[in-house]
């Protein structure tokens, strides 16, 4: 009998949490939202903890930044189809209300779930990772006297994620003066997601890190065994987010409206709240495995491909569904958001720059992010203010807080210039490796 202790009973354990949604998809049966949300939740919650498994026993046969690459991709492939969706329904009904409205959806939701990504996930992993360490230890984590100085510092291997984040983030700024999402976009930032899986692929594995529990059973396998696991696990978990989160997503967008939130609100927050639930818990899982810097690269690579691959494939899904090439509309109020995203960005990219992020930095980026959606949410509905009002007050919102990011961001890097050339140098090195690299050394099993 096998004990309660063994990896496969935790493994047990996770398929379990996603059989009743299964057992939805293969009836087509239909449940309320309350219902919806719970089983689709607890399926997402199993998947993401067998897509984590999955990421840790591909470090054993590729480099970990790639293993995690693809992780990310996997566990954020919900946000692309919802997203996908809004910018299909664009072109397809291009010149219509309903077209010009799904433009900007897909630019709300898009720059919803990027910033979700840094306010809640980054600065949540972070004072999660700094108050678990209080008692578990996690080598990462400095603790010192000051006022919310405790931080955690991550490992230099990162640097190139950072850097292509940081090359993304300073193109981001200029998206919206092109008067939509178009080809140069969708260049620009492929291309620079393609160069970054290029080189983390040719630089070879990174040192290795011991596992436990169930990556470290699965690791014990032989080769092909290990890597049939690996894809099967990516599969079956991949399989149930890209089924389970939108019904998920959409299921908290109608308890929201019952409940009287906007539902442009909803669109933009909720539901890309639910969609990034995966990447958060997948790290979250990594932390309380005292593997702090494999989850913050996780999440910086979440980060990286949304703000690439996600943005510039919203153009082509439009133009495909258009039927001609064009570039993805968005009014005013989305050029405002896309600015204040990369300012965003831009500050957590100085926070990052010297491989640290203390638990003040970490409560500056929750605390901005909160109070940002607060005032929103009472703009949209707790003023009595006509739309032309409400429209007028919002956009002053959005701006006040680009330029806090921004000076926020300049601040730090002007103060952290040296760690910005270490960084870059860091990067180059890696660059350098990858492009004279001719073949990847043999592993051993």
């Amino acid at each position: 009998m096998t004990s309660l202790r063994h990896p496969l009973a935790a493994v047990a354990v996770a398929v379990v949490l996603t059989v009743p949604w299964v057992g939805v998809e293969l009836s087509g049966s239909h449940f309320g939202p309350g219902a919806t949300v719970l089983v689709s939740g607890l399926a997402v919650l199993g998947a993401s903890f067998l897509l984590a498994w999955g990421a840790e026993t591909a470090e054993e046969d590729v480099p970990r930044a790639f293993a995690l690459a693809v992780l990310a991709v996997l566990a954020v492939a919900p946000e692309y189809a919802v997203d996908a969706l809004y910018a299909w329904t664009a072109g397809a009904q291009a010149g219509t209300a309903r077209g010009v409205e799904a433009g900007n959806l897909a630019v709300a939701n898009m720059t919803g779930a990027n910033r979700i990504l840094i306010g809640l996930g980054w600065s949540g992993i972070a004072l999660f990772t700094i108050f678990r360490a209080r008692g578990a230890g996690d080598t990462p984590v400095t603790h010192t006297d000051g006022f919310l100085t405790d931080f955690v510092t991550l490992d230099r291997g990162i640097a190139t994620e950072i850097t292509f984040l940081a090359a993304a983030t300073v193109w981001a700024f200029f998206v919206p003066l092109g008067g939509g999402i178009d080809a140069l976009d969708t260049a620009i930032l492929v291309g620079l997601y393609v160069a970054y899986i290029g080189i983390i692929i040719r630089a070879g594995a990174e040192a290795e890190e011991e596992h436990i529990g169930v990556p470290a059973y699965f690791q014990s396998f032989s080769q092909l065994p290990r890597i049939s696991v690996v894809l099967s696990l990516f599969a079956y978990s991949g399989l149930l987010i890209l089924t389970a989160v939108e019904p998920f997503a959409h299921g908290l967008e109608e308890l929201g409206i019952q409940f009287g939130i906007p539902e442009f609100f909803m669109i933009q927050w909720i539901a890309p709240l639910a969609s990034e639930s995966p990447e958060l818990i997948v790290v979250t899982v990594l932390v309380m495995k005292a593997r702090a810097t494999a989850g913050f690269n996780a999440l910086i690579s979440s980060k990286l491909n949304q703000w690439t691959l996600l943005i510039g494939t919203l153009a082509v899904v439009y133009s495909v569904a258009l039927g001609q090439y064009g570039a993805l509309p968005f009014d005013f109020k989305q050029q405002l958001e896309i600015w204040l995203t990369a300012a965003q960005s831009f500050f957590a990219m100085a926070i990052l720059v010297d491989f640290t992020i203390s638990l003040r930095e970490a409560v500056t980026l929750l605390v901005l992010f909160l109070s940002q959606v607060l005032i929103e949410f009472y703009i949209l509905k707790g003023m009595a203010l006509s739309p032309a009002a409400a429209a007028e007050l919002s956009h002053t919102v959005l701006l006040a807080f680009t330029a806090i990011y921004v000076v926020l961001g300049v601040g730090l890097f002007v103060r952290r210039r040296r760690a910005v050339v270490e960084l870059l140098g860091l990067a180059g090195d890696t660059a350098r490796e990858a492009m004279g690299r001719t073949a990847k050394p043999e592993r051993a099993d």
